[in-house]
């Protein structure tokens, strides 16, 4: 059995890492593509992938179904995600036995969101209300995971304020969370602005910038609405100009994304995190542009 390498390790080395996120697929074809994608990707070795956990545990069979393909099969380092969403306690410290059991020692730990339908978080009976309960929970009963965690770099839309958002963050990086992945931003002072209030909150751990590289004006403009991100209006007119045509969406997409991760990397942030949603094409675009 492969044993993954913290993503702890990878930093050590300082140098930029580079990271995807992939998606549960719904059904057994969409497991085939998802193969067919990663192995694709294989091609620009990215430093790990991460695999997203449905709300509710909807797709935690899929969740592991595919982490393992991705490890095992194809060799990568695999995060999976995991949430408190629907789990009481003894549920997650089976889950964890079990992540641990198959190999992987890296978890990002998520409070997650609450199911469709539902509007606010209600922790399970017997389960967790904060990720950063989660943390705790899982360098308890595994210590040797290393643990990611979410940032918001323009604050959580549930968090009263910019002020009580990082002091929950800071409660997860003191319960032992080993680094902090952003959710998507488009201007990139946003990102070293929240860097340095981390800082100033005693948070001292690598922020991975998350980034997400515009495919759809649609598509983009319901992501940012869920988790408060701001489009800036030179993107959006660039967007709105295009007259919805995918391929120059999808070309200013990519062309603003690459322009953040060259600035983001010239700064001095510690790699990049890829929102790919189970999409090749985009990614290997970047990788070619990144390399020219």
């Amino acid at each position: 059995m492969i044993i993954d390498r913290p993503i702890s390790a990878l930093f050590a080395e300082n140098r930029p890492l580079r990271s995807l996120e992939f998606f549960p697929p719904k059904d057994d074809a969409g497991v085939t593509v998802l193969r067919q994608t990663a192995t694709a990707l294989k091609r620009i070795a990215p430093d790990f992938v991460s695999v997203t956990y449905g709300a509710g545990g909807s797709t935690r069979e899929r969740t592991a179904q595919v982490s393992s393909i991705l490890k095992n099969e194809l060799g990568f380092t695999v995060m999976p995600h995991l949430t408190c969403v629907g789990h009481d306690r003894a549920e997650l410290e089976s889950l964890a036995d079990r992540i641990h059991g198959d190999g992987f020692r890296n978890i990002m730990a998520l409070r997650g969101d609450p199911p469709k339908g539902v509007t606010v978080f209600q922790p399970t009976q017997g389960g967790l209300r904060y990720a950063s309960e989660m943390v705790a929970l899982l360098k308890a009963r595994h210590p040797d995971f290393c643990l990611g965690v979410g940032g918001y770099p323009e604050k959580h839309p549930e968090a009263l304020s910019l002020a009580a958002d990082l002091d929950a963050l800071k409660a997860k990086v003191d319960a032992g969370a080993a680094f902090i992945t952003t959710q998507l931003f488009f201007d990139n002072d946003v990102y070293f602005r929240f860097v340095e209030q981390c800082h100033a909150r005693g948070i001292h751990v690598p922020v991975i910038p998350g980034i997400m590289p515009v495919l759809s004006l649609k598509q983009i403009q319901r992501f940012t609405a869920l988790c408060g991100t701001a489009l800036p209006t030179r993107l959006l007119r660039r967007l709105e100009a295009t007259d919805d045509q995918p391929d120059v969406v999808e070309m200013i997409g990519l062309d603003w994304a690459l322009d953040q991760i060259r600035d983001l990397i010239a700064r001095g942030a510690p790699g990049y995190h890829l929102y790919i949603l189970n999409r090749a094409r985009a990614a290997l675009a970047l990788a070619a542009g990144l390399a020219a």
